[in-house]
This record gives structure tokens, C-alpha cells and sequence, in this order.
């Protein structure tokens, strides 16, 4: 049974940073439990707002979903009570209202509610298509608004007027105006959620909008970093912030952008660089190359985290 009501799970959420843990894999791709509940361990001895199990960068999209069950449970069983766990939800309706029930029945605090599989979808297809997982689960849902499910503020605002266990909407996008837009009609509704691939680019100007929190995928290899910029951020510390951006988080960003993907695989490849291997990233992913790998080793030990 979860530990949070909706809206508690909501509050908890806006206090603290988030991260979304990587999935574990062995060489021959399969699912490491033993290694990922050691990982799950380790960052849940740093408070936090909240975890997301098999996310995006958890590689949701190539797992089964006999794999999510195991993956969200084991985080379950692994973190502490008063960590929130959030499971996904994904693909077409039917199947994302199978995966919202599979959460709450592994004992998942929340769930995150992935665009629809490559289809595009109108603002009452998308409605729809959260309302009826809303419906399936008396967990609190986040939306994931992204690639072909944008929601406006219009939306959102019949949603949250319809769903009371929605709880969240998480920005991939970056379109200030409409990140204005919803955080004016609906920030004493909804916990906004910075979003986008390496959160920390945007956090500073996101907060001023009133984005209080953001998903780092930093926190899984450089925990202490990452809640040093948070809380900067948080602060406004700005020396500190320009100091570990011109540092860190964009020649790690540059490296980032290489090669499609990498921005999961950067991550892993953090994850070997710390000592703490991951294992790789299944397909079609594809790993850093080894003189990536280098260069990111190196970036890290320069930081001294």
C-alpha cells in the first residue's frame, strides 16, 4: 500500500530534487536485480523528492512489461517508506492503464504517464487518454508532456478539474510561454516538473517560473553534485550555479549530444566511470565509445565528487 495520498505525493514531489534511477543489465542484456537494489540503496541514503522506477532513462521503452513489474518492485521493496517510488505508464491507452494498475498493485507511490506510442493525438484524444488512466489507479498520476503529447494549459486544467489523483505535469519541451501558462492557472494544482534532458541546463530560469523541482539524471553517478547544484539553484547561489555549469553540466552536455541517445547512455557510462557499473544500454541505444568514456571519466574526476 503506498505510503502517500495524490496530494501528498504531489507536495512531496515540489520539495526536493527527483532522479530516475538507470536499470541495471547484465553483458547479455538481461535484468540485474541484485545490482540495481544495491543502486536503488545508495541514492535513496540521500534525501530526495522522489525516485522514478524504468523510466526514460531507466530505458522504460525497452524493457517488457514483465520487466517493469520487477524493476518497480524491486525499487519498492528496496527504498525506504518515506521515498516515493513512481512507476511508468506508456504506450497506447489500454496498455498504459494495464502498467497504472501493475504499479499500484507492485506498491508504487505514483506514476508517470509517458506520450502515447508514436501516434499523434489531438488535445481530446490526449484528455482521454490520461482520464482513462487516472480512472484505472487511485495512485497519484504525472503527466509527461512531450514529442507527441503536448498539453496545453487548457487541457491540463480540464484534466485537473476531472482527475483529482492527477498530480503533476512534467515539462519535456521547454516552451517558456506555455510553461508561464500553466504554472498561472494551475500552480496551486499541479507540482510542475522540470523535464527535459539534463535538467540542469534550465533550472535556473525554470525556477523563476516556479518549477520548484526537476528530474536529475546527474544524481545517479554524482549524487553529491547534483544536490549541490539543486540546492544552489534553490538558493539563488547564482556564482555557484555559472561555476558548476561552466564546469560540468555543459562540457557533460557537449558530449551528450554526440550521438542520438546518448542521453541515457551518458549515463550509464557515468555509472562505470564512478565504479558503480550499470552495465550497458540495450538496443538501439548504443554505448559511449571508449575514448567517450575517457573524456567523461575525466570530466568527473576534475569535479573531485
Amino acid at each position: 500500500m503506498t505510503s502517500f495520498t495524490p496530494p501528498e505525493l504531489g507536495r512531496r514531489l515540489g520539495s526536493g530534487l527527483l532522479s530516475f534511477p538507470v536499470t541495471h543489465f547484465r553483458p547479455d542484456l538481461s535484468f540485474d536485480e541484485d545490482a540495481y537494489r544495491e543502486h536503488i540503496a545508495r541514492l535513496a541514503r540521500h534525501q530526495v523528492g522522489g525516485l522514478f522506477a524504468a523510466g526514460g532513462t531507466g530505458e522504460f521503452f525497452s524493457l517488457t512489461s514483465a520487466e517493469v513489474a520487477r524493476v518497480v518492485a524491486a525499487a519498492v521493496r528496496t527504498a525506504p517508506q518515506d521515498t516515493p517510488i513512481l512507476a511508468p505508464a506508456g504506450y497506447g491507452t489500454k496498455a498504459a492503464v494495464e502498467f497504472a494498475v501493475a504499479a499500484e498493485r507492485a506498491g508504487a507511490d505514483g506514476v508517470l504517464l509517458f506520450p502515447p506510442y508514436l501516434t499523434e493525438a489531438g488535445q481530446e484524444g490526449l484528455a482521454q487518454h490520461v482520464a482513462e488512466v487516472c480512472r484505472a489507479t487511485s495512485l497519484g498520476v504525472v503527466v509527461y508532456s512531450r514529442a507527441n503529447a503536448v498539453y496545453t494549459a487548457d487541457t491540463l486544467v480540464r484534466l485537473a478539474d476531472a482527475c483529482p489523483n492527477l498530480i503533476g505535469y512534467k515539462d519535456g519541451v521547454g516552451d517558456i510561454e506555455t510553461a508561464t501558462r500553466v504554472h498561472a492557472r494551475l500552480g496551486d494544482r499541479l507540482t510542475l516538473i522540470g523535464g527535459l534532458p539534463t535538467a540542469e541546463t534550465f533550472a535556473r530560469p525554470y525556477l523563476e517560473l516556479g518549477v520548484t523541482t526537476y528530474s536529475s539524471a546527474l544524481f545517479n553517478f554524482v549524487p553529491e553534485l547534483a544536490l549541490e547544484f539543486y540546492g544552489a539553484v534553490r538558493d539563488r547561489r547564482h556564482e555557484v550555479v555559472s561555476k558548476l555549469l561552466t564546469d560540468f553540466v555543459l562540457p557533460y552536455t557537449a558530449l551528450r549530444d554526440r550521438r542520438p541517445g546518448y542521453a541515457v547512455s551518458i549515463v550509464k557510462a557515468g555509472m562505470t566511470a564512478t565504479g558503480h557499473s550499470a552495465g550497458p544500454v540495450r538496443p538501439p541505444l548504443t554505448d559511449l565509445t571508449a575514448d567517450e568514456l575517457a573524456e567523461l571519466t575525466a570530466l568527473i574526476g576534475h569535479m573531485k565528487y
